[in-house]
């Protein structure tokens, strides 16, 4: 079993004593989606700890969605509680890049590509987010690669 997954299933019953019901129910919702993503992988292959930080990684992108289309909507109280579900989620996720360690690993791709127009953007992005996957959102990675890229 991935060390992740029992870390996980660990926190959930310590949170279940705790009667912490949040933590609860986040990593419930972790666990269910990462299960359905073995299914869907196949019931013989269980998942590594990189497949179950992308279906966290997605996790957390969906609780960030979901927290600024309830904050244009005047919903605080369900933003607040998306940003809480998000935050438990990250703290199990590597630690995210920040802008310069991003535009390094894209100066080198780009380099490495020999991308030089908006055209290239497709070549880059792809190489990227093979690299950095779980480790920075991708609309951050488009924004800085079409920044270098001068589109």
């Amino acid at each position: 079993m991935a060390k992740l997954l029992e870390r996980l299933n660990a926190d959930l019953r310590d949170a279940m004593r705790a009667r912490d019901a949040l933590r609860t129910s986040v990593l419930r919702m972790l666990l269910t989606r990462i299960k359905e993503k073995q299914v869907e992988k196949g019931v013989d292959s269980p998942l590594d700890d990189k497949q179950i930080e992308l279906v966290m990684a997605s996790f957390a992108k969906q609780r960030r969605d979901s927290a600024e289309a309830f904050d244009k909507a005047g919903r605080t109280d369900l933003r607040d509680k998306e940003i809480r579900e998000r935050e438990i989620v990250m703290a199990y996720l590597p630690e995210q890049l920040d802008d310069a360690a991003v535009r390094a690993v894209l100066q080198e791709i780009v380099g490495e590509t020999g991308a030089s127009t908006p055209g290239d953007l497709g070549r880059v992005m792809g190489a990227a987010m093979k690299r950095l996957r779980g480790r920075v959102d991708g609309g951050r990675v488009q924004a800085l690669a079409r920044e270098i890229l001068g589109r």
